[in-house]
């Protein structure tokens, strides 16, 4: 009956999207992947993951454009997100949390530090929040 948690991982750099998978599956959860910006936010749209792992320099649109349009989607503001990427300057930061970002990861990071960001964040979402009723 309980149903595995979604994680989308939208990174272009498909060694690293496959590292984080197989990480991810391993840990119990199920996971999708895109490989650009726009591919992310149509994934976002049709299969309303738990949360998303977003990279911020992308084809297509970049992490920060997609973050934000999700953030400000009455629909789909509720998914978190961490931005992981290479991106490691306090203005980049800045942008990530003005976007919406619920966290910020910089590469190179330590798996285990991300799989428990993921579960902190994922323990502070309602059981079934507003908007993610399955269709």
């Amino acid at each position: 009956m309980s149903e595995k948690t979604k994680i989308l991982i939208v990174d272009d750099e498909r060694d690293i999207a496959t590292a984080l998978s197989i990480r991810l599956k391993a840990s119990g959860y199920e996971v999708i992947i895109a490989n650009d910006g726009l591919s992310g936010l149509d994934m976002a749209r049709k299969q309303n993951p738990d949360l998303l792992l977003l990279d911020v320099m992308l084809p297509k649109l970049d992490g920060f454009k997609l973050c934000r349009i999700l953030k400000f989607d009455e629909k789909y503001k509720h998914i978190p997100v961490i931005m992981i990427t290479a991106k490691v300057s306090e203005n980049d930061k800045k942008i990530g949390g003005e976007v919406g970002a619920d966290a910020y990861i910089t590469k190179p990071f330590v798996p285990e530090e991300l799989l428990s960001k993921i579960r902190e964040i994922l323990s502070k979402m309602p059981a079934c929040p507003v908007g993610r009723e399955k269709a």
